[in-house]
């Protein structure tokens, strides 16, 4: 890699200084996306791209945060924002391409699974400029954002630990990754660390956009004696959500822990008992605001971890969890952040 760079969130924030802007309206729809015009009164002419994996930009995970941190840079900025989603593998290189082609100050990959892709149109368009989420990408137009999620779901493991009634606990991943297995391998470290006896186990899908597998694997979960189940699968996570809401409205006490945004937010606090949350819209709005500065630091990696606050746990977990589990989720955040104690990535 050209160079590494590991910054604090708060430092990466001090780069984001606002551009007054103003210009008029206007829209180019994407066959398979959409796009924002630009803000009125605007006239910037920075355009900022998206292409998302194969869980959609509807995932109610991370793909979905992303276009929001774009959209609410569109409407602060007066930029042009436009997504293009992709609904198979075979999408990538022609999405990313497409942003290239229509002269993109930046084209974000938002996802692991678009490493490769990126790396290639990167590479054959040494002028442009991109960003790729949960990736490090090695070429020196190419600024790559990754996240220790291994520490964030620690502390989600502490909660399920302390909080089981039935001493079962699950996990459910969108496909087994180096990324997705550092959500299992720290949740389960955590729910070790404060209940040694839960029984644990991990289910995975075979992708993001399969929300039927994750009903099907968190009723298996469920079915087993699970009474609280993680799940780190994007769109496929929905899945795990309808179970859990179909077992509540029979009369059964499971819950769902969320990732990466607060899922209370989307599917209640009835069933959510918390959320692994993983700034990914401050990692967007960082780095797309560095291209409308001028500022962009291509060949550079950042990791955002508990220090930085680019993980963590949901604030509205105190309606769910009592104040001395949450003062002990504290105290271990702590002790991570101190590096008095490592938590496991795989």
């Amino acid at each position: 890699m050209k160079k590494a760079v590991k910054l604090s969130l708060f430092m990466l924030l001090a780069f984001s200084l606002v551009l007054a802007a103003c210009g008029n309206n206007n829209s180019k729809p994407a066959a398979s996306g959409g796009s924002e015009g630009e803000a009125s009164g605007s006239s910037s002419s920075v355009k900022i791209g998206m292409v998302t994996d194969t869980g959609g930009v509807n995932d109610k995970s991370f793909n979905q945060t992303s276009w929001e941190a774009l959209q609410a840079l569109q409407k602060d900025k007066g930029i042009k924002v436009e997504y293009l989603q992709s609904k198979s593998e075979a999408d990538y290189q022609p999405n990313l391409n497409q942003f290239v082609k229509d002269g993109y100050n930046l084209t974000w990959g938002i996802g692991f699974a678009l490493q490769s892709a990126l790396t290639d149109i990167a590479k054959q368009n040494p002028k442009s400029n991109f960003a790729i989420i949960d990736a490090a990408v090695d070429a020196p137009n190419v600024e790559s954002v990754l996240f220790s999620e291994n520490e964030g779901s620690f502390l989600v493991g502490v909660i399920a630990g302390k909080m089981t009634k039935s001493n079962k606990i699950g996990f459910v991943g969108g496909a087994d990754s180096p990324t997705i297995k550092k959500f299992e391998v720290g949740f389960k470290a955590g729910i070790e660390a404060v209940n040694p006896n839960a029984q644990f186990t991990a289910v995975y899908a075979s992708g993001f956009d399969k929300p039927d597998e994750g009903k099907a694997a968190a009723a298996t979960l469920y079915n087993d004696g699970a009474d609280i189940v993680f799940q780190a699968a994007g769109g496929t996570g929905t899945g795990v959500f309808n179970e859990a809401l179909d077992r509540k409205n029979q009369g059964q006490n499971v819950w769902v822990i969320g990732v990466d945004k607060d899922q209370s937010l989307e599917f209640g606090d009835g069933v959510t008992l918390t959320s692994m949350m993983k700034r990914v819209d401050v990692a967007i709005k960082t780095v797309s605001q560095q291209v409308i500065d001028g500022t962009f630091k291509g060949g550079t990696t950042t990791t955002l971890g508990l220090k930085d606050d680019g993980v963590g746990v949901a604030d509205t977990s105190s309606k769910n969890v009592p104040q001395d589990v949450l003062d002990l989720v504290q105290s271990y955040k702590e002790k991570i952040v101190s590096g008095e104690i490592t938590v496991p990535a795989k």
